[in-house]
């Protein structure tokens, strides 16, 4: 009995050692919070459009984050944000918050911030200047709601952990997504192509979170797809395909309650996107409709720009289409009776590991099979290929570049070689990207683009987070996760499932293989550190995953400059609001009608403040309401649903004037009866101060369908 017992004991110890701790052994807590930053006057970030300036709201943007303990206190957060990507500048702010509370418990190592890609969302938070330029500079406003709520939401799950299980599921989710730069993707080995049925990744991942009574607290999921199903015409706050579908979901675990509201949080996080395209119709002349140029995705003149469109009749309704495709995805995983539901229980302990690397400097090998020898690779200072400029087929760019772009011109050499020329080292580094912006040379009146990027892997039992500061390509994040799978089988000698966490903790744009570096197309030539950027990624986390397996400790590497005190700012503030004589701010200019039906649109019109004076953060810019009885109204839909979206607009920019419009679609959902809509803002007075108003619309009735 006593050599049982010491037979147990050493299990035991043995699981401990490779990170295959007890079932149930986690403490486990999500939250959420609205990061929405100012919807008008501020340019969206993803698309660098500088037209694309913000003109109202469609959906509210949100945080949700999960929290994870083991029984050894070893504790990591992941946090899954509606924006663009994610800037060292905010991640630091938001664990000097985070510290200022709980102390040390959450640090640049364990905590995990990724973008969910959309391009529909204000910009200016980011602290590089190629990033900001085209909003104008740094926009406090965007970091603060931003830095605030990305705080918020972890403190929210870390107030919520309970004793907890998890559980690992994965599906297949087609009709979602396509490779935008298919022919680069075919530059890959066929051999390696041979290994997968499609050229986009299309399984789903999941990690879902329950309490030690199997009620359910919130579900994450992973999948490969640009958040651009609202082209660069949108000018409505959005968090795109992502994010509704994260609103659907939680709809349907909290009943009753207003999207950003109630316990169960649901998220759909990005994966390894670089060229994946929500828009499965493909790219077509815009004029002509004719096939674009597959290598240039350029149109014949007088045929339009290669346009790629969604499966809906509008961006709207393709955003919707997405959406719930991987709602519907992710419910039948968490759905127990659904024959899709391949759900296991994650065990095991919790790890994490971090290291800052200085890409132009570093230096390393990599064995070539073809040649049989030891390569050497080195990371180049970032710069921006010429195919850059030509933007994607979701967003065609400017001018007359095109994708593909692999020589130069003497006309664009001079414009760049007037900002700053790259030197002969960059060009011989770079090739063959012919360099158009040389990024890493410019320091005026910050850096342009980053130099040092974060490298993150958390471990939660036998799943594994790779936190990765770009866009990696399909082929590029699948090599990366067999390259980790391998690493950690022969380091801690456990199968790993392993998640690719796109745009995290920094942004670096993009990462392809070297194969598709030789094509050129935009994916490429965003690819900074030049041909071995990937082989690098592939080196330094084989090195960080057998680190952490082993339990040992690597060198933090060289901290991001803080540029907090440097940043500029070409963005003007309010400076104050004013409204005609005979009216007042909250005057209903234009009332709803008397009567609607199923599918009819409810529109509003109020003189207004400039939203940007308050950004009713957890709040709401407005309210449709449904009458109870005599004294009671109830909130039926708020800012953040679906169904309503409001539009703001000057009328009168010497005076200060603005109007207010909302719209309401009623769908088929709607109970009939009594409504009305109420506007809460606040106007700048022009002597100094915010003061808050009111309006509300007459009552209405939806009837019956």
């Amino acid at each position: 009995m006593a050599n049982c017992k010491l037979g147990l004991y050493a299990l035991l110890a043995l699981c401990g050692l490779l990170g295959l701790s007890s079932v149930g052994a986690y403490k486990v807590g999500v939250g959420r919070a609205d990061i929405t930053g100012p919807p008008v006057e501020i340019n969206f970030m993803g698309y660098a459009n500088i037209k694309q300036i913000g003109r109202g709201l469609h959906t509210r943007t949100f945080a949700r984050a999960f929290v994870v303990e083991d029984e050894k206190g070893h504790r990591v957060a992941f946090i899954s944000a509606d924006c663009g990507m994610m800037g060292y500048g905010l991640k630091r702010e938001v664990v000097k918050r985070l510290q200022a509370r709980y102390g040390n418990i959450y640090t640049t190592e364990n905590v995990a911030i990724s973008g969910t890609h959309t391009h529909g969302a204000p910009g200016g938070f980011l602290m590089h200047l190629l990033y900001d330029i085209s909003i104008l500079g740094f926009v406090t406003q965007t970091f603060e709601a931003m830095a605030q709520g990305l705080y918020l939401c972890i403190k929210r799950a870390n107030d919520n952990m309970v004793d907890g299980r998890i559980f690992f599921a994965k599906t297949i989710v087609l009709n979602a997504n396509i490779n935008r730069s298919p022919t680069s993707y075919l530059r890959n080995p066929v051999e390696e192509r041979a290994q997968y049925e499609h050229d986009v990744d299309k399984t789903l991942t999941q990690l879902r979170f329950v309490d030690k009574e199997n009620n359910l607290l919130g579900a994450f999921n992973w999948y490969a797809v640009h958040a651009t199903s609202m082209n660069n015409t949108n000018k409505l706050v959005t968090s795109d395909n992502m994010g509704y579908a994260a609103l659907l979901l939680e709809k349907e675990y909290n009943p009753n309650k207003m999207p950003g509201k109630g316990k169960f949080v649901g998220a759909f996080c990005s994966s390894n996107l670089g060229d994946v395209s929500p828009n499965i119709m493909g790219p077509k002349c815009s004029i002509s409709g004719n096939e674009c140029d597959l290598l240039s995705s350029h149109c014949p003149p007088g045929e339009g720009e290669c346009f790629a469109s969604g499966p809906g009749r509008d961006m709207v309704e393709s955003t919707q289409i997405i959406g719930q495709r991987l709602a519907e995805g992710a419910l039948s995983l968490l759905n127990e009776q659904s024959q899709e539901s391949t759900a296991r229980e994650v065990t095991g302990d919790v790890r994490f590991i971090h290291q800052f690397v200085d890409m132009p400097k570093y230096n390393g090998s990599t064995y070539n099979p073809l040649s049989r020898k030891l390569d050497r690779i080195r990371g180049c200072q970032p710069a921006m290929g010429y195919s850059f400029a030509a933007g994607t087929t979701d967003g065609p760019g400017a001018f007359s570049f095109e994708q593909g772009t692999t020589t130069d011109n003497p006309m664009w050499n001079f414009v760049r070689d007037f900002i700053v020329p790259p030197t002969q080292e960059d060009v011989k580094c770079h090739e063959p990207k012919p360099i158009l912006l040389a990024t890493g040379r410019a320091t005026f009146p910050y850096e342009w683009q980053p130099k040092i990027v974060s490298n993150q892997i958390l471990k939660i039992g036998d799943v594994i987070l790779a936190a990765v500061p770009c866009e990696f390509t399909t082929m590029a994040g699948r090599r990366l996760r067999n390259q980790i799978r391998a690493a950690a089988s022969a380091a801690g000698g456990i199968d790993t499932e392993v998640i690719i966490a796109g745009l995290t903790n920094i942004y670096s744009s993009y990462t392809v293989t070297p194969e598709e570096y030789q094509a050129q197309r935009y994916e490429a030539a965003s690819t900074i550190f030049g041909p071995h950027t990937h082989t690098i990624y592939m080196d330094v986390f084989e090195h960080l995953t057998k680190a952490m397996m082993r339990n040992e400790t690597v060198d933090a590497g060289p901290s991001p400059p803080y540029m907090n005190d440097v940043m500029l700012s070409l963005n003007t503030g309010v400076l104050f609001d004013g409204h005609p004589i005979g009216t007042d701010f909250g005057y209903v200019k234009t009332q709803p009608l008397k009567e609607y039906g199923i599918n009819d649109t409810v529109k509003a019109t109020y003189i207004s403040g400039n939203p940007r004076n308050n950004l009713f953060t957890e709040k709401t810019y407005f309210t449709v309401e449904r009458k109870i009885n005599e004294d009671r109204w109830k909130i039926t839909y708020t800012d953040a649903s679906w169904e309503t979206k409001m539009v703001w607009h000057r009328t009168n920019t010497i005076l200060g004037f603005s109007e207010l419009d909302i719209y309401w679609n009623i769908s088929p959902q709607t109970l009939p009866g009594e409504y009305r809509i109420r506007h809460s803002g606040e106007y700048k007075y022009i002597l100094g101060g915010k003061y808050p108003y009111e309006g509300l619309t007459h009552s209405f009735t939806v009837k019956e369908d």
